[in-house]
């Protein structure tokens, strides 16, 4: 299927590996020219170098923490007309309540709801003007199941999606929409930390940790990064214009919920 974006500019925040990456990876397939981003120079061009062997697209790095006013400037500067924002970000490590003290806070907010809102606010109008636009915020199943352990990457995340929804309505009429991925066991670098985490914890192998997870997904394996990045693609397709507002889970069927 040919999604209509061929020619799209394109932003990836967090895309020199694992997720972002895997959408930078999906965008460039389709003819879109994008921009990537991570803080180390040596990951961030070795990325490059796999997007444009595998897809020949125009690849634009930009090194920068998007945590910072400065960092998310550079990338508007590379791209001041983008076509399509895809939000991304670590997430604070898993603990308790006890552990998240006033910093603690500040920063999964800077990083998971304020790096992405003030993207947002800085590409929206542009894309208003020009009847195009695609915003795509990759946050986490947790915000519809939230962990105990999660709580303070759900808190961060959960408000960003709300965000969202509360932009989508305003802007579906200039063929602006954003919608949110929300990974669950996808297999990257995250779920190697989760997997060693739990490895440490019970005595077991790594590759035991991860069969074990896996076990946890109704399908009985992780997603792949690629499966992940086709979904971002879609989204931000000419034909997902109607699509606006949403919570896309991708988690091998495993949320227990109906909605």
């Amino acid at each position: 299927m040919d999604l209509g974006i061929k020619g799209r500019k394109a932003i990836v925040c967090a895309s020199s590996q694992g997720l972002g990456k895997a959408c930078a990876i999906s965008l460039a397939r389709e003819g879109c020219s994008v921009v990537i981003n991570g803080r180390t120079e040596n990951s961030l061009e070795d990325a490059a170098q796999e997007i444009k062997k595998l897809t020949g697209a125009d690849v634009i790095t930009v090194k920068a923490d998007i945590n910072t006013d400065e960092g998310r400037k550079s990338l508007i500067d590379a791209c001041p007309d983008a076509d399509i924002l895809v939000n991304n970000n670590s997430g604070p490590a898993p603990g308790k309540i006890e552990d998240w003290d006033h910093a603690a806070w500040l920063s999964a907010l800077e990083s998971n709801l304020l790096a992405g809102a003030l993207l947002i606010r800085a590409v929206l109008p542009g894309m208003q003007k020009r009847k195009f636009g695609r915003i795509v915020n990759i946050t986490s199943a947790m915000v519809k199941s939230p962990a105990p352990e999660m709580g303070l990457s759900t808190a961060a995340r959960a408000a960003l999606s709300a965000l969202s929804k509360s932009i989508s309505k305003g802007v579906a009429a200039d063929n602006v929409t954003l919608n949110n991925l929300l990974p669950f066991r996808i297999d990257t670098a995250r779920q190697q930390f989760f997997a060693k985490r739990m490895a440490d914890k019970d005595g077991i192998s790594v590759d035991e940790a991860r069969q074990r997870i896996a076990q946890t997904v109704a399908a009985k394996r992780m997603g792949s990064p690629e499966e992940f990045g086709e979904a971002c693609a879609f989204l931000c397709s000419k034909q997902a214009s109607f699509i606006s507002g949403q919570n896309l889970q991708l988690d091998g069927g495993s949320y227990a919920g109906l909605i």
